[in-house]
């Protein structure tokens, strides 16, 4: 009898490191699959391809598999670079993970493992998926501190029917001492964290090589000139760090954070305090609607939904309003902080993911 064969994404970290070895486990004839999706700066100190090619070798050694490379640069640079740097030049703060996501580890990925005979794809990705007859379900992972659901929402049902997510029964702890125990050699790296492309690298400095450098100032909501700034595409709603002004007289040394952008007068808009009004929002609007089931729930359950605008923050009950062409408007219970232009309004339904769409604009507080 023929064993069915699971092409594993394998990015040289410890998750996918063992999701791999959890497949080879449990039967499958699983084939590795390295990705790399950026070359532009491939030989800078930031860029950490060559290392992870070499680690999810070691691993596939030892696991007991073939790993194949493919270059995703093309089709990367096309389907989610391009529109980072739109995104940007508007004013927006994109999310270039999701695309990645829906564009190239589940469609180029997805592409290229059935031609290679797939029955399945998986990753080390942390969320579950529920299947029921034809229709399937994207569904957090147990360890909600790991959960990914956020990052997957905008897959379809051709994406996830092929999916398996082999480490979204386990909390994060098991799968190191998984990955220890069986002297997987990535059981103790480091997980990697922010934009893919970028790295560790100074963000501002990396932007700045594709989008010119518009200098400007920085208000205070009433006119007051507190600083200048560098250009309104390198700064982001709910921002702290890098804006170089002090406290002032009326409220002391409070830090600044980033309220706004006047894109007419090339001016940003800050206030002082984490808690200040006008970094709270009780209403957005999002476009681009995507629903993984293909179509809208209910009205009722459009009423009585939890979302995030940020991937690290709690579901929030929101009620939804579909406005047409792809549009919604979500009424918050709470003041959301700081929902920012080209992030994603994510929806969930209790543990399941139903979609979302991109955060417009946001009001009210």
């Amino acid at each position: 009898m023929r064993r069915q064969k699971v092409i594993v994404g394998m990015s040289g970290g410890v998750d996918s490191s063992v999701a791999a070895w959890l497949l080879k486990q449990q039967g499958y004839e699983v084939v590795g699959l390295f990705m790399k999706n950026w070359e532009d700066d491939d030989t800078e100190e930031y860029c950490t391809s060559r290392v992870d090619l070499v680690d999810a070798a070691a691993v596939a050694d030892i696991v007991g598999i073939e790993l194949e490379a493919v270059n995703f640069a093309a089709e990367y640079r096309e389907r989610v670079f391009a529109h980072f740097l739109r995104d940007y030049a508007a004013g927006r703060t994109p999310n270039p993970d999701v695309l990645c996501n829906s564009e190239i580890k589940f469609r180029a990925f997805l592409e290229h493992a059935r031609g290679l005979g797939a029955d399945f794809i998986a990753t080390g990705h942390y969320a579950r998926v529920r299947r029921d007859g034809e229709r399937v379900a994207l569904l957090k992972a147990i360890d909600a501190t790991k959960d990914q659901s956020y990052f997957l929402h905008r897959l379809t049902q051709a994406q996830l029917a092929p999916v398996l997510f082999p480490l979204g029964e386990m909390p994060k702890r098991d799968v190191r001492a998984i990955a220890r125990r069986e002297g997987i050699p990535t059981w103790a790296k480091k997980d990697s964290t922010g934009i893919c492309f970028i790295g560790e690298r100074p963000f501002r400095d990396f932007l700045a090589r594709y989008l010119p450098r518009v200098p400007g100032a920085i208000e205070t909501p009433d006119g007051q000139v507190v600083g200048g700034h560098s250009g309104l595409a390198y700064y982001t709603l709910g921002q702290r760090q890098g804006l170089g002004i002090g406290g002032t007289r009326d409220r002391g040394d409070l830090p600044w954070f980033v309220a706004g952008k006047d894109l007419a007068r090339n001016v940003l808009i800050v206030v002082q305090g984490h808690e200040h009004p006008l970094l709270y929002r009780s209403e957005l609007r999002a476009d681009a609607l995507h629903w993984i089931a293909g179509a809208p729930p209910s009205p009722a359950v459009l009423a009585a939904l939890g979302a995030k605008t940020r991937y690290r923050m709690p579901d929030a009950a929101c009620a939804v309003t579909l406005e047409g062409d792809g549009t919604c408007g979500a009424t918050f219970a709470a003041p959301q902080w700081a929902p920012t232009p080209g992030q994603y309004l994510v929806l969930y339904d209790g543990e399941a993911c139903l979609g979302g769409g991109v955060i417009a604009a946001a009001a009210g507080c």
